[in-house]
């Protein structure tokens, strides 16, 4: 069994640095919570070995980047970082430089990091971060650089130790990979086809959550509505939804992201009867226009797309809708761009995330004809901010002298004063309240709303 290897290279290693010296890890993350919760194994296994975190990078005896690459600027950080660790690897030769992730998954990038930055010790995949104990045990030993990338995706590895980043908070992956192959995403590449969890897998995991005091999950996947293909005992989202929501503890639920074409009724009925499931959907269209989601291979149009926002509504009146979009898309015209701003304008979201087109290698899109110039994307993706920003600043208008329910999550980034934590919207909210809260699902009275943030008082 895959998972006792493991086990027996961490007991080795935890025998191995029994030095009665402290010893830490630094991980840099990239990408979407998918990495994240990557990166709280990684942390998870290292820990277990007898290293501590820090967010010192200069005095981490391991260093690892967990890179993404969806789009080009997280690539660029990652070389970046990776020649400034050259000095401090000649400072300290016993330093082990790890890189992990999406991007490694690409043809031939994890030859060109190994070339370009030999001070790098170990360079792995999407499909094996579950052997790292092995990769740092053959380091640590033999002195070696280690590469090895997984061309196909692995069976689900279960039981791996794990350290959350939050105490109040959990992600839990539900699925992994994808099998829609939007034109300009890498996505499918990187990450392998479909693979679903067995709900019981699920199920035991929140119970431990919520054993450790945890109050709300994100159930997680590149395509949560494709869940339970692949499983022996037939189960879709929505059931699995209606299982969760009966375990006992928990007092939120979460899920991201959908894809529109597959989100069912009974999802969004579940969402309706859950007493646990939060009223906020993720959505992304990426494009308003028929001809480039067309192109995008988004198996959806416009008219598919608003009469879905109007079921949601209608079943949900108080639901949250977010989404993401893609401006500068390989043939995108000004009246193309018009039918996205239109789309916005009628949606109204909650929030956006919006991207300028950032070329992949090896995808459909990237060897498309019409690539938009630069100042023609960043001069729509102006426009469009101001669309988004007048649509999310009107809903949270509506918060304004109203009382809502507020999980705190701990003191505001933005003010000391100040506590901050999420409505069951998914709503920012900082307000004036007592420490002794955080954790804790409080009532706080809304007295201001920003664009992007909610103001208020505990009650």
């Amino acid at each position: 069994m895959e998972i006792n290897k493991i086990k027996n290279n961490i007991i080795d290693l935890k025998n191995r640095n029994k030095d009665g010296e402290k010893k830490f890890f630094y991980i840099a993350t990239y990408g979407c919570q998918m990495n994240e919760e990557d990166s709280e194994k990684l942390a998870g296994m290292l820990k277990n070995i007898g290293y501590e975190s820090t967010l010192i990078r200069d005095e981490a005896s391991v260093i690892i980047f967990n890179t993404c690459c969806v789009r080009e600027n997280a690539e660029l950080k990652v070389h970046g970082n990776l020649g400034a660790l050259k000095k401090l690897k000649r400072e300290n030769p016993n330093l082990i430089i790890a890189v992990c992730g999406c991007m490694m998954q690409q043809k031939g990038v994890p030859e060109e990091i190994a070339k370009k930055y030999p001070h790098v010790d170990i360079i792995f995949g999407t499909h094996n971060a579950y052997k790292f104990p092995e990769y740092l045990s053959r380091v640590q030993q033999q002195g070696i650089q280690v590469r090895e990338i997984m061309d196909k995706e692995t069976e689900i590895v279960e039981g791996l130790p794990i350290e959350r980043m939050s105490s109040t908070k959990g992600f839990v992956t539900i699925m992994y990979g994808c099998n829609n192959f939007c034109t300009y995403c890498i996505v499918p590449y990187v990450r392998g086809r479909e693979r679903s969890r067995k709900p019981e897998d699920i199920e035991n995991e929140i119970k431990d959550l919520v054993s450790k005091g945890y109050k709300e999950i994100t159930l997680l996947g590149q395509n949560v509505n494709s869940y339970g293909k692949g499983l022996e005992n037939e189960i879709t989202f929505a059931q699995l939804l209606r299982r969760v929501d009966k375990i006992e503890g928990i007092e939120r639920i979460r899920f991201m992201t959908s894809h529109p074409k597959d989100i069912s009724d009974e999802v969004i009925y579940a969402i309706r009867d859950c007493e646990k499931l939060c009223e906020q959907i993720h959505l992304p269209v990426q494009s308003g226009s028929d001809r480039i989601l067309k192109e995008m291979n988004r198996h959806y149009g416009r008219d598919y797309y608003l009469d879905l926002i109007k079921k949601i509504r209608k079943e949900l009146p108080n639901a949250s809708i977010s989404t993401d979009i893609i401006i500068g898309f390989p043939g995108e015209t000004e009246e193309d761009f018009q039918d996205t701003l239109s789309l916005v304008n009628e949606v109204q979201y909650d929030v956006a995330f919006t991207y300028i087109y950032s070329r992949r290698k090896y995808t459909p899109a990237d060897r498309m004809e019409n690539q938009i110039p630069d100042d023609v994307k960043h001069d729509r993706f102006n426009r469009l901010i101001e669309a988004v920003n007048r649509g999310c600043a009107k809903n949270n208008k509506e918060y304004e002298e109203k009382t809502v329910e507020v999980l705190v999550e701990g003191v505001s980034a933005k003010d000391s004063e100040k506590l901050m934590g999420r409505t069951r919207t998914g709503k920012l909210v900082n307000f004036y309240g007592n420490n002794d809260s955080i954790g804790k699902l409080v009532n706080v009275k809304i007295t201001k709303a920003n664009s992007f943030s909610l103001i208020g008082e505990q009650i």
